[in-house]
């Protein structure tokens, strides 16, 4: 009786805790977020200029627009598609109890790991979907600019806690039948983006069996010391999410792996030897690969000066992103305006959702309306994410990067390097030498260290 007494009041104090977070976190969303018309804004790499909607045609690079990034005239509306189809992960309550914990919601801890989820999702988006691709039902979902965003907000999570009290289950969201979205498609290949929208959806579910979900992204970090409910900072979700994918064995993912920087160092050998290994048919040019950069900005506070490489890191068309955010608050950047970032916040907790029905809602897990944040707010602590779709690419973006980095590199060296040859030939340990199942010593030492936010400043 005594522990069904504990579970009850760990279940209520969860209940109050999620609770608590949506009335604090509502008033964000409910805020308007305003948008100049007379400068550009950039997301993931693509260029949009307000000022210019009523033109139908590309313009050339505009002031404040990278020269190599082409400027969309593009409406409002073209930006909020844009946006709204990336996908948005966020805090969740009544899912199934974490393995060794009695949690069944990441409230109040797992923000890194959901902004984690965000850009390994935008890679996934760029390797199946491609970078021109837009959730056609974007512009239909609910805008939480609008006045009732907060009111509906309060009424919807007073009647889930009274559920949870009477053991009721909350109702799921409305959503289109996935057969409804399906027969609106004109052909194969929109029916083709459909599925694959929706797999990608399913790979982040918050259930055991999801590939990238909390789930296995917690037992991954359990075995470098971490568990659910402790804090995870950007450069150890780096190492998680790269053994997620190492480890994942849908077929659908065996074409894509995942390189995590040493030391702010990118060893252009050991990406290829990681493309290059195992290749399936069909990879003919190598795996595509995310490429993860763990950097630090600063000191304590973010340094002014990296602001231009912010920049010219998400004006790159190779970015999925950066998880980063303020002090103990995880965003996941994907954009800049002027000298503000534009980002997606996972601190909303939302109701679990079952991936595994056929026809699930995806509603929740796209957000509604962008939010920007002044540059100088910014914890120097992130981690930087690129694509790159085979070798090739690779080699192309490796060029482009380092041209980008010594452009907006106001100190001697930049924040981070591409350098020839095998990390083994500067006396790093191989990647060969790593256990397959297992953070090797070596990786536990380092996410140790950068678990403790120490970074070699350069």
């Amino acid at each position: 009786m005594e522990a069904t007494g504990t579970d009850e009041v760990d279940k209520l104090r969860t209940k109050f805790i999620s609770a608590w977070n949506n009335m604090k976190y509502s008033w964000v969303l409910k805020t308007k977020t305003y948008f100049s018309r007379n400068s550009p804004v950039l997301l993931l790499g693509k260029c949009y200029h307000f000022k210019y909607e009523a033109e139908n045609e590309a313009l050339p690079a505009r002031p404040g627009c990278p020269r190599e990034v082409r400027v969309i005239a593009g409406s409002v509306e073209e930006f909020r598609e844009d946006f709204i189809s990336r996908v948005w992960l966020t805090y969740r309550e009544d899912f199934p109890p974490m393995g060794g914990s009695a949690l069944t919601t990441d409230c109040g801890w797992g923000c890194t790991l959901r902004t984690g989820q965000m850009l390994l999702a935008q890679g996934l988006v760029l390797h199946f979907l491609g970078r021109a691709w837009t959730w056609p039902d974007a512009l239909n979902i609910e805008n939480s600019d609008s006045e009732s965003w907060t009111s509906h907000t309060v009424r919807r999570f007073a009647a889930s806690f009274e559920a949870s009290l009477s053991g009721e289950r909350e109702l799921k969201t409305p959503a289109v039948s996935l057969k409804e979205t399906i027969r609106r498609y004109s052909d194969d290949h929109e029916r083709r983006n459909e599925i694959y929208h929706r797999k990608i959806i399913s790979w982040f579910g918050d259930c055991p069996s999801a590939v990238f979900g909390l789930h296995q992204l917690v037992e991954h970090g359990r075995r470098s010391g971490k568990k659910a409910g402790d804090w995870y900072g950007p450069a150890v979700v780096a190492h998680i999410l790269r053994k997620a994918v190492e480890e994942a064995r849908h077929p659908d993912l065996q074409g894509i792996t995942i390189y995590v920087a040493q030391d702010c160092t990118v060893y252009s050998s050991d990406v290829i030897d990681k493309q290059n290994a195992s290749v399936t048919p069909g990879h003919a040019g190598g795996k595509a690969v995310i490429i993860l950069v763990p950097v630090r900005l600063g000191g304590e506070r973010t340094n002014a000066d990296y602001l231009e490489f912010v920049k010219g890191v998400l004006s790159l068309e190779y970015c999925v992103g950066i998880i980063g955010g303020k002090p103990k608050q995880s965003y996941y950047f994907a954009g800049f305006q002027d000298d503000s970032l534009i980002y997606m916040d996972p601190h909303y907790c939302q109701a679990f959702v079952d991936v595994g029905a056929k026809d699930f809602p995806l509603e929740t897990f796209h957000c509604p309306s962008p939010k920007k944040m002044s540059f100088r707010k910014m914890d120097p602590s992130c981690t930087i994410g690129f694509y790159c779709r085979n070798v090739q690419d690779f080699q192309r973006a490796s060029e482009e990067i380092t041209k980008m980095l010594k452009v907006s590199s106001k100190e001697k060296y930049p924040l981070f390097t591409f350098v020839n040859g095998h990390s083994r030939d500067y006396d790093f340990m191989s990647p060969a030498a790593v256990d397959e199942a297992l953070f090797s010593e070596d990786e536990k030492k380092r996410l140790k260290r950068f678990s403790t936010e120490e970074f070699v400043l350069l």
